[in-house]
């Protein structure tokens, strides 16, 4: 059976109404889109940012009235345009979605393989890995950078933390190539959730700690991986800096490319940078912590 979409595009101090006036009128969901590819880039503590122009779209069973829908929504919104009704195709979703989530490859030989699909390579380093709650699933350019770089800088026997875990994708790369701990840090309790739940589907939770950004950490690590933005990086700078070991690796990643050189400076009192890498607009820095 398919299914009828109702679409428009306002400002965003609209939005939330037009979203409750969709749902009142039997919209079973209501998603947002960008309208205009602008880029939102990190809040204000407690601020959900939205597209200047944003696409609502309001998804109805296919025996709605939408005609009249239509016809009333501009009546009682000023500033909606672009409204239509639109006919969605019924399908398998799961199906869908597998077909389009597939292996990929980060150096040599490390792989991240969704739980439907047979390892490409049996001997490699592989993760296995589905979308779900929280980031990372290799597909962003600064996860892929970060795991790239572990492919080429396996942590053997070493403490390894992961600031900002997500999926835990980074926690579980680190242990897969050899390290003997890895402190997964988090602020979201989902993310927490789900690197647990990832690291026993790939058998390596007995090295893999997981813990909330309070209290602040108490121990050192050989290599800490923070994937997140260049606020919070500059910002944890100091706190950074008692957590590495001298001689130990930071891998930074979440960079805008012109935001790096204010990211390394922040880091300039304790750490010498090695390593900079870039995909698309975004950068990876990777610094050693000074002797």
């Amino acid at each position: 059976m398919p299914w009828l979409q109702l679409k428009c595009a306002s400002h965003p101090q609209h939005v939330d109404a037009i979203s409750d006036w969709l749902t009142a009128h039997g919209a079973l969901s209501v998603t947002y889109q960008d309208a205009a590819d602008q880029p939102l880039y990190e809040p204000p503590p407690g601020e959900t940012p939205l597209w200047q122009d944003t696409i609502i779209t309001g998804l109805f069973e296919a025996q709605t009235d939408l005609e009249s829908l239509v016809r009333e929504l501009p009546r009682h919104f000023t500033g909606v345009t672009g409204v239509r009704m639109e006919i969605l195709e019924d399908k398998d979703w799961v199906r869908e979605w597998m077909s389009r989530y597939r292996p990929m490859q980060f150096g040599e030989s490390l792989w991240i393989v969704p739980s439907h699909h047979a390892p490409p390579d049996p001997r490699a380093v592989n993760i296995l890995l589905d979308p779900g709650l929280a980031f990372g699933t290799g597909t962003h350019p600064t996860t892929a950078m970060c795991l790239r770089w572990l492919a080429s800088h396996p942590p053997r026997s070493q403490a390894v933390v992961d600031y900002g875990c997500g999926s835990g994708i980074l926690a579980i790369a680190a242990a897969k190539l050899g390290a003997s701990h890895v402190i997964a840090v988090d602020n979201d309790p989902q993310a927490l959730q789900a690197t647990q739940y990832n690291a026993e589907q790939n058998h390596v939770s007995k090295y893999i700690e997981c813990r909330d950004v309070t209290p602040p950490l108490q121990t050192q690590c050989d290599t800490l991986l923070a994937n997140i933005l260049a606020g919070p990086l500059i910002s944890l700078a100091p706190r950074f800096a008692e957590i590495v070991r001298p001689g130990g690796n930071i891998v930074l990643s979440g960079i805008l490319a012109e935001q790096a050189d204010s990211v390394r400076h922040a880091y300039a009192a304790w750490f010498d940078f090695q390593h900079t890498a870039q995909q698309e607009e975004w950068v990876l820095l990777n610094a050693t912590h000074r002797l």
